[in-house]
């Protein structure tokens, strides 16, 4: 059964190692697990809301990200589905990739395969590892496989031509998207919704209120779950001390900090990196 995406999933909640068929949809709120999701549109791409600005996904390229960083499916051209692929990023670290590709995808890039001569073997792969989930065989092979894939594509990476996929800042684009931009690039500092206000142009209540209607979720949450957002990427990444971190991610007292880590993750700063690293 072709899958899309639940509004009512919890925030962070994993999907684990799979493969899937998804369809596209418009998404009210970002999702956000910790796995590396691989993307594979056999047609028409998808266009992601990702980190305040529009990213067109290409079809037929093999695409990947890490999905802790927010993103939300805003625009699509075909109905038909596309495949996904999720790996724990435990896992993933455990490939030992070539430095310079891991920095990339850690640093909350989107990374897409350049060369499209590798489009009908990838599609092929996906099918095969499909079947291999949807017939209850050996996922096991499948990961092997999915790791050799990720393997070739993190040897071939070149910088320089790497980033093949269309990232404009938002322009043209409903009030809602542009507040969510105005917040993935303020965050870090200490915003208050009068300010997000002030600057769409907006009475704060009605920037609040046409916000939580689409997000479901509140300007004044949904900043927080972006800075907690990028304290476990920080937690993961480096070896920042917990206070410093905590700042430097926008939050004004360690307190609040900590307060607010464990109520959207389950523990708290310190068990988290000790478990992720």
């Amino acid at each position: 059964m072709n899958k899309r995406f639940d509004e009512k999933r919890n925030v962070f909640k994993p999907y684990g190692f799979s493969c899937e068929m998804w369809v596209p949809s418009l998404m009210h709120r970002p999702d956000r697990h910790n796995e590396i999701e691989i993307n594979f549109f056999p047609e028409k791409g998808i266009t992601y809301l990702f980190q305040g600005r529009k990213i067109e996904m290409p079809a037929n390229r093999f695409t990947l990200f890490w999905a802790l960083t927010p993103h939300q499916i805003v625009g699509f051209e075909s109905t038909n589905p596309y495949y996904v692929c999720t790996v724990p990023f435990s896992v993933f670290l455990e490939w030992k990739l070539a430095p310079s590709f891991l920095e990339k995808i850690l640093s909350g890039q989107i990374i897409a395969e350049t060369n499209p001569t590798y489009s009908s073997i990838d599609e092929f792969n996906f099918k095969r590892w499909l079947s291999d989930f949807q017939e209850e065989k050996n996922p096991k092979i499948a990961l092997l496989e999915i790791q050799a894939r990720v393997n070739r594509m993190a040897s071939e990476f070149a910088p320089d031509v790497s980033e093949s996929i269309s990232a404009t800042p938002i322009k043209e684009s409903n009030q809602v998207e542009k507040i969510a931009m105005f917040i993935a690039q303020n965050y870090s500092e200490p915003i208050r919704v009068s300010e997000i206000g002030q600057a769409m142009g907006l009475h704060p209540d009605h920037a609040n209120s046409i916000f939580k209607k689409t997000f479901g979720t509140t300007l004044s949450e949904y900043i927080t779950e972006e800075r907690i957002s990028h304290a476990q990427r920080e937690l993961m990444t480096s070896d920042l001390p917990i206070t410093k971190l905590a700042f430097n991610c926008g939050f004004q007292s360690i307190s609040r900090f900590n307060s607010a880590f464990l109520k959207i993750t389950g523990c708290t700063p310190r068990e988290f990196r000790k478990k992720n690293r």
